[in-house]
């Protein structure tokens, strides 16, 4: 008897991942800030002497105005990362987006949980739990992890990897569950490439603080969209792309499948738009794509991120649609705020400026056709 109870115990606790959502599928398109890497981090990190880039205010002046919802606020962006932003610095980014009228709908950090040295991974902890508190004050719901790329030694060792993965991610899912912070783990075509691995990782865990981050571009498989239906119900968070089968590749993804997957789901929460650069980390992803045996824009090879990303171009200090970086002056603002060099420059082949408008245009029109908006 004692047994049986036992095992019903253990079977409620893993149905219970399962989130349980009512009232009918619902959405709202977030920007995803890694979609402006290359300017984010030219201000960040002081680069141009203080002429170039853009601020996280100005990424959300441009959010803004281009009828987003939300901002997803990638760590790395905030200046002086991994260290933890002031609290005068959170308190002005949390105001600005509020009188925007935007969300903030998470945000994320490094890590790597896959390697193999506790104390390493004891660290990587320690960031994400600093990370919690900043998303507590952020107001951001979700916080994004990776799981970490296989390490030399490991590639036939999963379960290993995963028993110490699960780990560290058990207890950043505890301090998650102290602060109200949900931690969610990204498949990212590196440890986790597959539905099946992702949510086994996640029932290892076993904790209902702990959900997926639903990358649609980084399922190694033969057909991605399955991967992303599975998911579908530990989903806490989404990365949405251009291409299921990575950023290289001309197959553009299937706009109304999606939205017929998150209709099916019941699914209600932020999808956050990333676009990436097809240039650059395609070398990587070539070669897991043919380990794993599949090929490049065809049913599963990826392309990895880049940071061969465009400057902001466009005129000093305006904001728009036009490619142009954000607003010189705000209310709220605690950093000095550059105003990106005047003068036309030669653009690489990824412009977020353009890209990303493009990208939201065809998923608005998507989501509007599915919902009837």
């Amino acid at each position: 008897m004692a047994m049986i109870l036992l095992s019903a115990t253990s079977l409620f606790a893993q149905d219970n991942l399962q989130i349980v959502r009512t009232g009918g599928a619902r959405i709202k398109v977030s920007l995803n800030a890694y979609s402006f890497t290359k300017p984010l981090l030219d201000f960040a990190k002081g680069r141009g002497n203080g002429q170039s880039g853009m601020t996280i205010f100005q990424l959300m002046d441009w959010a803004a105005e281009n009828g987003f919802d939300a901002v997803d606020l990638t760590g790395y962006f905030f200046p002086g990362y991994p260290e933890v932003p002031s609290d005068e610095y959170i308190n002005s980014i949390k105001k600005y987006a509020f009188q925007l009228g935007l969300d903030i709908s998470g945000t994320g950090v490094r890590n790597d949980f896959a390697d193999p040295d506790p104390a390493k991974r004891a660290a990587d902890v320690k960031h994400v739990k600093e990370w919690i508190d900043v998303a507590v004050k952020l107001g951001a719901p979700v916080i994004r992890v990776f799981s970490g790329p296989i390490p030399a030694g490991y590639e036939n060792r999963w379960d290993d990897i995963a028993k110490y993965m699960s780990e560290s991610l058990r207890e950043c899912a505890e301090y998650g569950k102290l602060r109200g912070v949900l931690v969610g783990v990204q498949n990212h075509g590196d440890f986790l490439k597959t539905a099946d691995q992702t949510i086994k990782l996640v029932k290892m865990v076993n904790s209902d603080w702990l959900g997926i981050i639903n990358d649609t571009g980084y399922f190694i498989t033969e057909d991605p969209y399955v991967d992303i239906a599975k998911c579908m119900p530990y989903t806490v968070n989404f990365q949405l792309k251009e291409s299921v089968f990575g950023a290289a590749s001309p197959i553009k993804i299937d706009l109304p499948r999606i939205m017929e997957i998150l209709k099916n789901s019941g699914y209600r929460g932020y999808i956050p738009i990333e676009t990436l650069s097809p240039v650059g980390g395609n070398k990587k992803k070539k070669e897991m794509a043919a380990a794993g045996g599949y090929e490049m824009g065809g049913k599963s090879g990826k392309s990895g991120k880049s940071d061969n990303f465009a400057s902001t171009g466009g005129k000093s200090g305006k904001s728009g649609k036009s490619g142009k970086s954000g607003k010189s002056e705000n209310v709220g603002r605690t950093e000095s705020t550059p105003k990106v060099a005047s003068g036309l420059r030669e653009r690489p082949s990824y412009d977020p400026f353009t890209v990303v408008p493009a990208f939201m245009t065809k998923v608005k029109a998507a989501q509007k056709e599915a919902f009837d908006m």
